[in-house]
């Protein structure tokens, strides 16, 4: 796994675990929530997106995130960071999903500069593959930008 430093501190106000899974420290915070990197009790290292109360509390928005967790739970696992565990029908609402080790799109374009030829391809294929199969799982990707393509090591030259 990344170096812990990589990861932005816990704040005050973050839990340390939520069930089987200690938190090692922020990954990001949007509008739908927060995401932590953590460990489970064998050490396996896991995305845990942990859901702002205020949405949690919409009965509405509740309903949709259980279709959304239990259509991404038929996604081929080449296509996205896999759902390992999710809990739904209690606070905090979360999903969890398997730590992929890369940068985002968007980090590795500010330090590499554009990809360019059999690199963009390649990333186009892989992104347009992905998207066809989460579209086929029912599952529609509403903030697809760089700093949300996460790009792991397999398949890279």
């Amino acid at each position: 796994m990344a170096d812990h430093a990589a990861f932005a501190a816990l704040q005050p106000h973050d839990p340390t675990r939520l069930g089987p899974y200690r938190l090692l420290g922020r990954i990001g915070h949007g509008g739908m929530g927060t995401v932590f990197a953590a460990e489970t009790d064998t050490s396996q290292h896991v995305a845990v997106k942990v859901i702002n109360a205020d949405l949690a509390g919409d009965e509405r928005f509740t309903r949709h995130f259980r279709r959304e967790v239990t259509a991404a739970r038929r996604v081929r696992p080449f296509c996205t960071a896999p759902v390992v565990d999710a809990q739904l029908d209690e606070h905090p609402l979360f999903v969890v999903t398997e730590f992929i080790d890369g940068p985002t799109l968007h980090d590795l374009v500010a330090r590499t500069g554009p990809l360019r030829g059999g690199a963009l391809e390649q990333l186009a294929v892989g992104m347009a593959a992905a998207l066809t199969a989460i579209h086929a799982a029912q599952v529609v990707h509403r903030d697809l930008k760089p700093a949300n393509v996460l790009l792991s090591e397999v398949g890279r030259g």
